[in-house]
C-alpha cells in the first residue's frame, strides 16, 4: 500500500463547483445576500464575493476563505451599500483560487456597470479566450466567467439583455449566471438546466440562488425553478422571461442528487434528502447482505445508509464519528500526522462495531484513498467483517461542467476492476448501486438511452454537450498566471 499525505485524503472527493445568489431592490440586500451565500457554502469553500449597487455605484468586496470569517462583519456589510446584490461562492474548477479569480467579476461597459457570478464550467472557454485575445481582448482572470463578460462588452447590440443572450449563443458546458447591472437582476441557465437555479420571493421582491435552502434560511418563499434554457430579468417593472434557444428536455446533473446539493434543498421538485434515501434502498434491493449494522461515512453516507437500513431491516448505527472542527491539518504533515491521516477527521465508535459484520455506506469513490483508510478503521477497532457499499455507480470518467474530478487515470474505477478495487481498499466486499437503480430512486423507471433523463457522464461516459476545449489541439496551452498577494 502506498503512503498517502493528508492532501491525498482531502483530495479524494467530488469538489462542489460554485454557489450563486442574487437579491433585486431590497433594503438588507447585501445581508440577505450574506446569508444566502452562508446557506451555499457548502457548494464551494475557497473564496466569496459580493457586489452591490447602491443607485448610483457598485461596491464590491471579494475574499478568500468562508464567507463567515468575511461577510458577518458590520464593517464589511457596510463597504457594500445598496438595494441589489448578486453574490456567489467558489470552489475552482478553471483558474486558481487568487483574488482576481474570485467572482462575481465586473466592468464597466458602455451600458453601465455589469457584474457577473457563474456557477458551472464552460467547455469551449479556453477557446473562446485564445480568439478573444488574438482579437485584442486583455484578460485579468484565469477564470472562464471573464469569457462570458468579454463576448458581452464586445457584443454591437443595443440593449444589455440582448447583449447577455448573444453572449449565451457562443458558450458551451453547463452554467446558471446571476448578472447585475444599473437597472436589472437577470438569471440564466444553460440550454439543459445542467446547474440548478431557482426563483425566490421576500417582501415583494425577487431573488435568484442555487439552492432552495438559500431561500429558507432568509425566510423567502420558493416560486419556480428557472427553466432550462431560460433567462429571466427582474426589473422595477416585475420578472419577464425569455427563452431564446430552441425547446429540448432538460437533463439536470444527476450529481446535485447524489452529492452536491444540501440534504434540505428542493431541486426540481425532488426533496434531496429523500431521493439519497430512496437511493440507499435501491441498494438494499439489489445487494442484500447478512450484516450486524449499517454504518455511514459520514456526512456524505448518512442518508442512503438510513435508506439501506430501512429497506433491509438491519440497524443503522453511527459507527464513525466526524470531527466538524477539523478542516486541513493544522500542524505540519510530519510521518506521525500522515500515519493518524483520515482520524483527524474521522473516529471509530468502538462500542457500534467492535465484533461486528459492518456494512458501510458512502455516496462515491473517487481515487479510494479515504476509503483505504476507513475500512482500516473499522477493522482496528474490531470490525469482525467490513462490507463497502456505495448509493451511485462507479465514477469511470471525468467531468467538464464543474465538478473536480481527477484525470480518468486517477480515478480507482477507471483503471480497476471490482476485485481489483476491493482488494485495494481492503473490504470483504465492494458493491456498487447500478445505473438504472439509480434512475428508480430518481422515479424513473429506467435510464432512457436515447435520450438520458440526466447528466451522468461520470458514470457513463455520455457526454451531453460538445467538448470543444478537450477535442481542440489549439487551445491545448498553459495560461500564464500572475502571482498575487492575498
Amino acid at each position: 500500500m502506498s503512503t498517502m499525505s493528508d492532501d491525498d485524503l482531502d483530495g479524494d472527493r467530488l469538489r462542489e463547483y460554485c454557489g450563486v445568489f442574487g437579491i433585486f431592490d431590497h433594503p438588507e440586500a447585501t445581508v440577505l445576500t450574506a446569508l444566502g451565500l452562508h446557506a451555499l457554502q457548502h457548494r464551494g469553500q475557497e473564496a466569496a464575493g459580493i457586489v452591490a449597487f447602491d443607485g448610483k455605484r457598485f461596491n464590491s468586496e471579494r475574499r478568500l476563505g468562508l464567507v463567515g470569517d468575511h461577510f458577518s462583519h458590520e464593517a464589511t456589510i457596510k463597504r457594500l451599500p445598496g438595494n441589489s446584490a448578486i453574490g456567489h461562492v467558489r470552489y475552482a474548477t478553471t483558474g486558481e483560487t487568487i483574488l482576481r479569480n474570485v467572482q462575481p467579476l465586473f466592468a464597466e461597459l458602455n451600458t453601465g456597470g455589469f457584474a457577473i457570478g457563474h456557477n458551472g464550467n464552460l467547455t469551449n472557454a479556453h477557446t473562446l479566450r485564445r480568439d478573444l485575445i488574438e482579437e485584442g481582448a486583455i484578460f485579468q482572470s484565469t477564470s472562464d466567467t471573464e469569457v462570458i463578460l468579454h463576448l458581452v462588452a464586445r457584443s454591437r447590440k443595443t440593449r444589455l439583455v440582448e447583449r447577455f443572450i448573444e453572449a449565451l449563443r457562443s458558450i458551451e458546458g453547463a452554467y446558471a449566471l446571476v448578472v447585475l447591472s444599473n437597472k436589472k437582476l437577470i438569471g440564466a441557465r444553460d440550454p439543459l438546466g445542467i446547474r440548478p437555479l431557482v426563483i425566490g420571493e421576500l417582501d415583494g421582491k425577487y431573488i435568484l440562488a442555487s439552492e432552495t435552502c438559500a431561500l429558507d434560511i432568509i425566510g423567502a418563499r420558493f416560486v419556480r425553478d428557472v427553466e432550462n434554457g431560460e433567462v429571466v430579468i427582474i426589473s422595477e417593472e416585475g420578472l419577464e422571461s425569455v427563452k431564446p434557444f430552441p425547446s429540448q428536455p432538460m437533463r439536470p446533473c444527476i450529481f446535485e442528487y447524489i452529492y452536491f446539493a444540501r440534504p434540505d434543498s428542493i431541486v426540481h421538485g425532488r426533496p434531496v434528502y429523500e431521493v439519497r434515501k430512496a437511493m440507499g434502498a435501491e441498494l438494499a434491493r439489489e445487494r442484500r447482505i447478512e450484516a450486524d449494522v449499517v454504518v455511514p461515512v459520514p456526512d456524505s453516507g448518512v442518508p442512503a445508509a438510513l435508506g439501506y437500513a430501512r429497506e433491509s431491516g438491519i440497524p443503522f448505527e453511527l459507527g464513525i464519528i466526524r470531527n466538524h472542527y477539523v478542516g486541513r491539518t493544522f500542524i505540519q504533515p510530519t510521518q506521525t500526522v500522515r500515519e493518524i491521516g483520515v482520524r483527524l477527521k474521522h473516529s471509530a465508535n468502538r462500542s457500534v462495531v467492535a465484533g461486528k459484520r459492518v456494512i458501510l455506506i458512502d455516496d462515491s469513490i473517487v481515487r479510494g484513498t479515504t476509503s483505504v483508510k476507513i475500512v482500516q478503521m473499522m477493522r482496528d477497532a474490531g470490525a469482525r467483517e467490513v462490507h463497502f457499499l456505495i448509493s451511485s455507480p462507479p465514477i469511470t470518467n471525468p467531468d467538464y461542467y464543474g465538478i473536480d474530478t481527477p484525470q480518468k487515470e486517477k480515478l480507482l474505477a477507471a483503471t480497476h476492476t471490482l476485485e481489483e478495487m476491493r482488494q485495494y481498499i481492503g473490504s470483504d466486499s465492494l458493491a456498487f448501486l447500478s445505473i438504472d437503480g439509480i434512475y428508480r430512486a430518481m422515479g424513473e423507471d429506467k435510464r432512457d438511452p436515447v435520450r438520458p433523463q440526466f447528466t451522468d457522464h461520470c458514470f457513463t461516459g455520455d457526454y451531453p454537450t460538445t467538448l470543444t476545449d478537450v477535442t481542440e489541439e489549439r487551445v491545448r496551452t498553459q495560461l500564464s498566471l500572475l502571482a498575487e498577494a492575498s
